[in-house]
């Protein structure tokens, strides 16, 4: 009687799945995920690293609720003129007026409330159609005249510069009304029972939390759909154990001292709302399209010019609330406010995760280059490092990090 032996002979195992490496299968998974993302998680490791450096080095100073919160107010120009940023380097362009438009939005605000006697609501509304208007010439020169961003956004830096020192006649002027002063240095209230925490920044703590991880499904349900790969079950798990532990962390440091700064609100929704823009509308991938390839893009349809104009329309806006913003937190303005302002916001988007031929980048990234530098800055003031070191230790961050997208690329061929 014939056996059918082929039947019952094990298939051949494929190469790198032998048995012998099953052990290693979950560190190979992530070491795999990592090289596939590594552009998205590459500068998320390297803050937390600096974080846990300076929180050692400072004798866990860095991590004060005080000085967290801070952080926070510190950072919260950076942070917004980096969102701007980051969607002006995507489409392949560069801004280098946000600086000197913010002190003039700063001088601005401070001509209409202290001089005019101007409320101060009327007044912020006031500056962000100027901060837009400013923004929407510069987008006109750029996408309609076809002249260079950088020549005509340097050209918008000594304008806005000398209209500064022209409103203020090269004095300080302030301080601000009250309203506008809790802009940029504000608490939210406290409300409910009397407990050890800030009860809304609990709320609001446990809402982004709900948030954040309804998100991270819906990506991960939306890139299966489209047949699309996606991290396997176990790092996703891992993935949204951080991504919790790191908001709680955050929510509770805050909540400990005088609860959430009404800044961080107001960059919580920008960080939500344009993260969708990007991710979700016809006109984030416009800006991806165009970045990416020009010829393409316009091939497709694409409207480059009216894109180009709104992105700069956009950025003036995003530099009137900056300028609003640090305004507020000095109660005054200054001639020499927004000083090296653009070159933060640039070195933030770099930092990232954008890229100099343009195309790349998210706005959650342009939140944790600005991180990065703000935890720099921050630790190394604890630590009493000179500004002239500083000034090497960022630069050198920077390069690092445009280096390391440099070679992400070359090494992966793209």
């Amino acid at each position: 009687m014939s056996t059918d032996v082929t039947a019952k002979s094990p298939a051949p195992a494929p190469p790198g799945k032998s048995g012998s490496a099953a052990g290693g299968g979950l560190l190979q998974l992530i070491l795999d995920g990592m090289r596939r993302n590594m552009r998205q998680y590459g500068m998320l490791i390297a803050l937390g690293l600096i974080v846990a450096f300076f929180a050692v080095a400072t004798d866990g100073d860095l991590l004060l609720p005080r000085n967290v919160s801070n952080l926070v107010l510190q950072n919260s120009y950076v942070l917004i003129l980096a969102i701007g940023m980051m969607l002006v380097i995507i489409a392949g362009h560069i801004d280098l007026s946000v600086g000197s438009l913010t002190a003039f939005v700063g001088a601005f605000a401070a001509v209409l409330t202290v001089q005019h006697d101007v409320s101060w609501p009327v007044a912020v509304v006031l500056c962000l159609i100027a901060g837009a208007v400013a923004g929407a010439v510069q987008g006109f020169f750029i996408a309609y005249l076809g002249i260079p961003s950088f020549i005509v956004t340097l050209a918008g830096m000594l304008i806005f510069r000398g209209l500064t020192e022209i409103l203020l006649e090269g004095q300080t002027l302030g301080p601000f009304p009250d309203g506008l002063q809790k802009m940029g240095n504000g608490f939210l209230p406290e409300v409910g029972p009397e407990t050890n925490y800030h009860n809304i920044t609990l709320l609001l703590g446990f809402a982004l939390i709900a948030f954040a991880v309804i998100q991270e499904f819906r990506d991960r349900k939306r890139q299966q759909e489209f047949s699309l790969e996606v991290l396997p079950k176990n790092i996703f798990v891992l993935k949204l154990v951080v991504i919790v532990a790191a908001i709680l962390a955050l929510t509770l440091l805050l909540a400990s001292y005088k609860g959430a700064p009404i800044i961080l609100l107001v960059l919580g929704v920008l960080v939500v709302g344009y993260g969708y823009v990007m991710r979700n509308s016809v006109f984030g991938r416009h800006i991806y399209a165009i970045g990416g390839n020009l010829p393409a893009a316009k091939l497709s349809g694409v409207k480059d010019k009216k894109v180009t104009f709104y992105i700069f329309l956009n950025m003036g806006a995003l530099a009137a609330l900056a300028g609003l913003a640090i305004a507020a937190r000095l109660n005054a303005a200054s001639p020499k406010a927004g000083l090296n302002y653009e070159l933060e916001a640039i070195a933030s988007a770099f930092i990232g995760g954008a890229s100099m031929s343009g195309g790349v980048g998210t706005v959650l990234g342009a939140i944790i280059g600005g991180l990065v530098l703000g935890v720099l800055n921050n630790g190394m003031n604890l630590l009493s490092v000179g500004t002239d070191w500083q000034q090497v230790i960022k630069g050198l961050a920077l390069l690092a990090a445009v280096g390391f997208d440099v070679w992400n690329k070359r090494k992966s061929g793209s």
